[in-house]
């Protein structure tokens, strides 16, 4: 339109024409100046969960920084791929924390570059975008898939037997009574004892000792690849939330049993890198 009403300024003559079209240039300029500045200075971090499993939604925690000392940032749309969350408002020197959820439908090593921070201030004419130039590098972990590997080893566990310990736990035997505090499971309330008390108490539960296991990954009598990833993952990510100490033994490598959770991290990525990478 401005450039219509230009030609015809020119053509015409008309004082009222030119007037017109300083007014809209006038508005372009400001726009483009404005915009500019809107997306200087602004500043994007992302954290990702320490487990991402392919299939599974997952919140992606975006942090947007505003660094300049002067200028709020206003209508800031940051898009990842096909995925984008919207800032209406940043204060100077502030930042806000947004979240998205995403997921990966194959398991594997990914690399998250494409990020973009868009924004139609001030006057919605132009929707300005620019590239951020980070990225992010994060293995998605195998999609847990309940199998009979699970009940195989859960019989096994019975048969070799489980001693308690006397270090807190989540099963087994009740050690003590204690005073309750915030983040305790409301199924270990002793609730009994609250009664007597009117106030409420925890109960501390022994924790129990597992003979380790290992899972080899030949053995497991299932043909199809993925299928069989899946079910050894969600049986490793089983075995970890009883307290069992697990191990895999894939190929010419052997990952001795444990409970600690960057020995898990270490078998679901063996896991999730499985073929893929040659």
């Amino acid at each position: 339109m401005t450039l219509f009403l230009g030609f015809s300024a020119v053509n015409t003559g008309n004082n009222l024409v030119y007037l017109v079209v300083s007014a809209l240039l006038s508005f372009m300029g400001i726009s483009g100046f404005f915009g500019k500045r809107n997306l200087s200075g602004i500043d994007i971090d992302i954290e990702l969960p320490q487990e991402i499993y392919a299939g599974r939604d997952f919140p992606l925690k975006i942090r947007l920084k505003n660094n300049r000392a002067f200028l709020q940032a206003f209508l800031i749309k940051i898009t990842i791929g096909k995925y984008e969350t919207f800032f209406p408002f940043i204060d100077k020197k502030k930042e806000i924390i947004n979240y998205i959820n995403i997921s990966f439908e194959a398991r594997g090593r990914y690399k998250m570059d494409n990020l973009h921070i868009c924004s139609v201030f001030p006057f919605n004419f132009f929707i300005r975008c620019k590239k951020i130039n980070k990225s992010f590098e994060f293995i998605v972990f195998p999609k847990p898939e309940k199998c009979v590997l699970k009940s195989y080893f859960e019989k096994e566990r019975i048969q070799k037997g489980e001693q308690p310990l006397d270090k807190i736990g989540y099963e087994a035997d009740i050690i003590s009574i204690r005073e309750y505090i915030h983040g305790d499971p409301f199924k270990h309330i002793s609730w009994k004892a609250t009664a007597k008390t009117g106030e409420l108490k925890t109960k501390d539960l022994s924790a129990l000792s597992y003979q380790p296991i290992v899972i080899d990954f030949d053995t497991v009598n299932i043909r199809n690849t993925e299928e069989k990833l899946s079910c050894i993952t969600y049986t490793v990510s089983h075995l970890f939330k009883l307290g069992i100490p697990v191990g895999l033994k894939i190929r010419n490598k052997l990952y001795k049993p444990g409970i600690s959770i960057s020995h898990k991290t270490n078998i679901l990525k063996e896991l999730a890198l499985y073929d893929t990478e040659k």
